[in-house]
């Protein structure tokens, strides 16, 4: 198993962010950063938001960062880890510019971008950003489309309901081949069949465990699915948390899972695996200030991974 870090600082969603979080400066999160890279982690998760409605905002959170860019400042200060969002809400993007961002990032990385595309929850951000709520499943699939097209193709064109070009150059091209990693998350039937036409991997939120393989057969039983190798994202944190009117909010039993006992979290981590978890993010037992968090993650890097390695 894989597991990734969600970076503090750039979210204060409060069911999934402690207090001393607030007080994080910049150069506070580059840091965080470069431990992780350090402690060999996978990678860095980072959520979006462009904005949230302000009858939301208790739950939610107000403070989000823009994924991409984001990404980017951590690729220069870190020399390994992969730079991942969570999630990157793809209908409210642009597609050519979101295309250009990527393989800028995969190619002066090195090859470490990666995305995941979803399509949030709010139809107040649609609405501020001037994309109709009713039309976020089509343009994903035509923007995710459009979006390996201009990747793969030396001379990339394509002919869409929301998308349209041609005779034009794309270039740089991203390093990583196929194209950098992309995970879908949602485990509703259509966003199952877009992981499937397009996906390097699967991400569900807030899907029950023991659903996932369920999930995964229905997945794969779609003909756009081509039989390729298929990664799967789940955090530990979903267990933790729910979605309702409001927005986000934390279950009753906070401790039922926390990296605060070696075998715990290593049998919730291996039960994952067994359900075809591949990756995962362990969220951090309480803390006070940075440097506890910093020791939270070199104690998961020496005590839990070297044991879920293989798994």
């Amino acid at each position: 198993m894989k597991f990734h870090v969600l970076l503090p600082g750039c979210v204060d969603t409060p069911a999934i962010t402690q207090p001393w979080e607030s007080t994080l400066t910049g150069a506070d999160i580059v840091r965080i950063a470069q431990v992780a890279d350090e402690c060999g982690f996978e990678g860095l998760l980072i959520p979006e938001h462009f904005v949230v409605a302000a009858d939301h905002a208790e739950t939610t959170g107000r403070h989000f960062v823009h994924s991409t860019t984001a990404q980017a400042i951590m690729a220069g200060a870190t020399r390994r880890i992969k730079l991942g969002s969570m999630v990157t809400i793809l209908p409210l993007h642009n597609p050519i510019v979101l295309a250009k961002s990527l393989a800028t990032l995969d190619w002066l990385s090195g090859g470490r971008a990666a995305v995941t595309v979803g399509l949030g929850w709010q139809p107040d951000e649609y609405r501020a950003v001037g994309v109709p709520w009713e039309e976020r499943g089509a343009r994903a699939n035509e923007y995710l489309a459009a979006i390996f097209e201009l990747w793969h193709n030396q001379a990339p064109s394509f002919d869409g309901k929301y998308v349209n070009f041609a005779d034009i150059t794309f270039e740089p091209k991203p390093i990583q081949e196929p194209h950098p990693t992309v995970w879908v998350a949602g485990d509703a039937d259509a966003a199952l069949r877009r992981a499937a036409r397009f996906g390097d991997g699967w991400a569900p939120w807030l899907t029950p465990p023991g659903q996932i393989p369920e999930k995964l057969d229905r997945l794969r039983s779609f003909a756009e699915f081509d039989g390729r190798p298929l990664t799967v994202f789940y955090s530990l944190m979903a267990l933790l948390i729910g979605l309702d009117d409001t927005g986000h909010v934390p279950l009753d039993d906070q401790a039922s899972v926390s990296s605060a006992e070696t075998q715990r979290v290593v049998d919730a981590c291996g039960q994952l695996a067994t359900l075809g978890v591949t990756d995962t993010w362990v969220p951090p037992a309480p803390v006070s200030e940075l440097g506890e968090y910093l020791d939270s993650l070199r104690w998961l890097s020496e005590e839990v991974i070297p044991q879920l390695r293989a798994a």
